[in-house]
């Protein structure tokens, strides 16, 4: 299995990521990421996936995201070089990872909601065990913070690490590869538990593979969806 899905890959690219998020979000599904940490090494396929674009990004503000004010000691990966992976804290519990998009300077990141685990399940299990309990492997990474934990990426130690050149960072490497060809069936809707307008159907930038069981379950964010005030 993990041999079948590496063959149909190749090595991500900065060029590949230069556009803006919103493009790029829908070609990273079936993309693996490959990490390697002290511990042991973690291939995911990709199977979800949200845009989210910086201030100026775009058509349209985006006020999702991280970076709608500009830049931030936070969000400052945000804003560098496509290919290398912006990890932020979410609630003050869950790393969560996204790959940087669009030309330095110009902000933007796809958040890898959820994935496969196609390699070192072992590894992924026993990251995940230390914070909670997993019920099945379909669950290893389904979910942003279950996704960080499984490929062992922290905040603030590995945020901005260069997932084109592997170059070491905080003891981890990473590696982004594309998929040859994309998934048969790619359907979009708005991004999963996101507050106010940025979670409703204004933005559908949530993408993800149709009928891939690691996709992560949708509920409406604060505010968002069809009993919205």
């Amino acid at each position: 299995m993990p041999g079948r899905d590496l063959a149909q890959t190749r090595p991500a690219e900065r060029a590949d990521l230069r556009a803006s998020a919103l493009e790029v979000a829908p070609t990273l599904l079936g993309a693996v990421l490959i990490t390697s940490l002290a511990d042991g090494e973690v291939a995911l396929r990709v199977t979800e996936v949200e845009a989210y674009h910086g201030l100026g990004t775009g058509a349209v503000p985006d006020p999702g995201s991280h970076a709608r004010m500009g830049p931030t000691a936070r969000n400052a990966t945000m804003w560098g070089e496509p290919g290398h992976l912006y990890v932020y804290l979410s609630h003050g519990i869950h790393s969560c990872v996204n790959v940087v998009c669009g030309p330095a300077g110009v902000a933007g990141g796809v958040l890898l909601r959820a994935g496969e685990v196609i390699a070192g399940s072992d590894i992924a299990r026993r990251r995940r065990t230390l914070r909670g309990v997993v019920r099945a492997d379909r669950d290893l990474a389904r979910g942003p913070g279950r996704l960080g934990d499984a490929v062992g990426l922290r905040h603030v130690l590995h945020d901005g690490i260069d997932a084109i050149e592997g170059v070491p960072l905080g003891g981890a490497t990473a590696r982004l590869l594309l998929p040859a060809a994309p998934p048969a069936s790619v359907v979009s809707g708005p991004r999963v538990g996101v507050a106010g307008v940025a979670g409703g159907h204004e933005y559908p930038w949530r993408f993800w593979i149709e009928g891939d069981p690691t996709v992560s379950a949708f509920r409406w964010g604060r505010g968002a969806g069809p009993t919205a005030v």
